[in-house]
């Protein structure tokens, strides 16, 4: 089987490498802050001290990083490291104009390049359910599928850059509808319903979603624990609204619910939360 690599073990990073064990593939792992891989390595996989071990030899490198710097800055360190013809697989969000030019500088050297990003959290980290929007060669996406579906379900969605831009729609749809939510849940507790028991009643209707019924469960009962971290809600909707604007477009619910995001991390130290803490933010602006 292939060699891989996966850069990134965190709270995504983590369990996707889990998965990926657990297909039996043959797996290299590397973060930054050591104790987050060490775990794995009783999974068997193999923990590299540094990202140019990590990569060496490797046929697939996925990167799973913070965000496009910080995948920008692993690649310039270990690009004396990777073996002919390795893929680079970006699973993290970045913006569409860096997987387009990490595309091209990788093409340079004869290496191809898929950008992946995800949806579905840490649920569907674990779970193996993770939607995967692929951009790039559609023949190097076939080579890949098979790995990426250890994690979830690929679909190739167009060119280099469209994967992160269908990202960048699934933030927009899921940063708004977050907003959504939480005006209905706080409008119920206030009004007297029982909030659990409406979201059993909206099931299959129109109304129902996954955020309706994960988030607003979250709404309800003050759990916070991060899952999806509201920092990086907002740093994909800046991405949103910088698409956007390279587009002569204006997104005017994406911008509102973007500043309540960012008065919730910045007013209410809530950057660390989860992006269902938006309710928290609803809450203080009605005086709760």
């Amino acid at each position: 089987m292939t060699k891989l690599t996966l850069l990134g073990t965190g709270l995504m990073g983590g369990p996707m490498a889990r998965n990926l064990l657990a297909k039996k593939h043959d797996l290299t792992v590397w973060n930054r802050s050591a104790d987050k891989a060490a775990p794995l390595a009783g999974l068997g996989a193999t923990v590299a001290e540094t990202p140019e071990n990590a990569v060496a030899g490797a046929g697939i490198v996925i990167s799973m990083l913070s965000d496009g710097p910080a995948s920008d800055a692993v690649q310039q360190a270990v690009w004396d490291s990777f073996a002919i013809g390795t893929i680079w697989v970006e699973m993290a969000s970045i913006r569409p104009e860096e997987a387009r030019a990490h595309a091209a500088r990788f093409a340079g050297i004869g290496m191809a390049y898929i950008d992946a990003p995800v949806s579905g959290g840490t649920k569907g980290a674990q779970g193996a359910t993770l939607a995967i929007m692929a951009g790039g060669d559609a023949d190097t996406f076939a080579k890949i599928q098979p790995v990426l579906s250890a994690m979830g379900r690929p679909v190739h969605v167009g060119p280099v850059g469209a994967g992160q831009l269908a990202k960048l729609a699934n933030q927009a749809i899921v940063a708004c509808t977050i907003g959504a939510v939480a005006e209905a849940m706080l409008l119920l507790e206030q009004g007297g319903a029982d909030p659990a028991a409406v979201r059993d009643a909206l099931k299959g209707g129109f109304a129902d979603s996954v955020i309706l019924q994960q988030h607003g469960a979250r709404m309800t009962n003050r759990d916070f624990v991060p899952g999806g971290l509201t920092k990086f809600q907002i740093k994909d909707l800046d991405n949103v609204l910088s698409e956007a604007d390279s587009l002569n477009l204006t997104l005017p619910t994406v911008s509102a619910v973007n500043d309540r995001f960012k008065h919730l991390r910045d007013a209410m130290d809530g950057g660390e939360m989860d992006h269902s803490a938006l309710y928290l933010e609803l809450r203080a602006r009605n005086g709760l």
